[in-house]
């Protein structure tokens, strides 16, 4: 029973759950930016170098089977089971890496500069003038001490 407490405790502290909003949120995260690159960066990308799709970009390293009658597209290729060498696909997610990592980069770069601001904010303030107690007490001190 003892165990299951500490398990209870340890799942339900701050940290661990931090931990899961920012997994589920970054989950998400990876997902828009997916669709991003995938439905607006690489049609524009590929328009502009002459294809219109990254994906299909492929080598084929195998013979298709001798009953395959599909087309030569990388979908139909793969579910053949012919061999690919699939760099279109490796680029569009390289894309989604490098656009992630720079946004991420942005946003802690941001907050790094607002704990910056709030840091000189806070030593940059002028103490608070002491209260009257304070006061009083330094006066009999004071004058305890001639």
């Amino acid at each position: 029973m003892g165990m299951l407490k500490e398990f209870r405790n340890f799942a339900v502290k701050g940290n661990v759950m931090d931990l899961a909003v920012g997994v589920i949120i970054g989950a998400a995260f990876g997902k828009i930016v997916e669709s991003m690159v995938k439905d607006l960066i690489m049609p524009l990308a590929g328009r502009v170098i002459g294809g219109l799709d990254f994906s299909n970009y492929f080598i084929v390293l195998g013979n298709p089977p001798a009953n395959f009658s599909g087309p030569m597209t990388y979908e139909a290729l793969s579910k053949a089971g012919v061999p690919l060498f699939a760099y279109g696909s490796f680029i569009t997610v390289l894309i989604n890496f490098l656009i992630l990592a720079f946004i991420i980069f942005q946003m802690v770069r941001l907050i790094n500069k607002a704990k910056a601001m709030a840091h000189t904010e806070e030593a940059g303030a002028p103490p608070a003038p002491p209260t009257e107690d304070v006061l009083l007490l330094r006066e009999i001190r004071d004058s305890l001490k001639k």
